[in-house]
């Protein structure tokens, strides 16, 4: 039995876990999915009051994980979507994790490719400065382009019903594409040629718009350590929203066999 701790990407909560929790502990896995701190009330009550996100940060993100990581009884294994997979580069590089998997992740900082898809998807947070400090949704019309795109109306609508949340508009702006013209190290710098960095898989869906599988692509090819297993796939027909999806089955299971396979022990 492993431990594996699910972590969520922008635009939504643990709730985009729902069906993996019960799939994978059926498996014999102990499995986690926390919340961003703030984010552990429904998404509901997020809606109503965004407060808690607009003024959320990646670092008191990451050092709350961490805390959870750390107080497990082993390295787990990470499996992190979007911007989880973000946060999941930044958890094994600071050694954390047994083995990570990254499933349609917005890139760290140091990755230029910017495709169409991925500005159109990013616009609407993009369109005006005063999103920086806000908390910024998506209409559900901009959900279905940037996240839903193979499923019909009705389905992305339910989707977004049921998941959809605003996200700091912070870290679209400073964490984002915006990262790359900044002097120095920021706050989502990994170092990739980290030697002692555990394993770490790439998932990519050819049709996602706002992670297309050229930003991971080049992401995974950045990491250039001896010694360290990185790995790239891509689902061809699969969009952004990879992981709740008729046929997310594929995608789990294709995460843990890796996982399990390359795990440390």
């Amino acid at each position: 039995m492993s431990t594996i701790v699910l972590i969520h990407g922008l635009w939504v909560t643990p709730r985009s876990w729902e069906q993996w929790i019960p799939y994978l502990t059926a498996r014999g896995h102990r499995v986690i999915a926390p919340a961003y701190p703030g984010f552990e009330v429904e998404v509901e009550a997020l809606r109503a009051d965004p407060s808690v996100i607009a003024s959320l940060t990646v670092p008191e993100t990451v050092a709350h994980l961490e805390k959870i990581i750390t107080d497990l009884p082993e390295k787990p294994i990470l499996i992190g979507h979007s911007f989880g997979g973000t946060l999941t580069q930044l958890l094994l590089d600071r050694g954390h994790g047994a083995a990570g998997v990254v499933i349609d992740s917005a890139p760290p900082e140091g990755i230029h490719v910017t495709p169409p898809s991925q500005l159109k998807s990013l616009f609407p947070i993009l369109n005006n400065p005063a999103k920086r400090h806000q908390a910024a949704g998506f209409t559900p019309e901009q959900f279905h382009y940037a996240f839903t795109n193979t499923l019909g109306p009705e389905q992305a609508r339910a989707a977004y019903d049921r998941y959809a949340i605003p996200a700091p508009g912070s870290w679209v702006w400073s964490y984002g594409l915006i990262a790359n013209f900044k002097p120095g190290k920021q706050e989502t710098w990994v170092d990739f040629h980290n030697t002692d960095r555990a394993p770490l898989l790439f998932i990519a869906g050819g049709k996602d718009h706002i992670m297309p599988p050229s930003v991971n692509r080049s992401n995974a090819a950045h990491y250039k350590a001896p010694g360290t297993i990185t790995d790239y796939h891509e689902f061809p027909e699969r969009s952004h929203w990879t992981c709740a999806e008729p046929g997310w089955e594929a995608v789990a299971d294709y995460a843990l066999d890796w996982a399990a396979r390359h795990a440390r022990s």
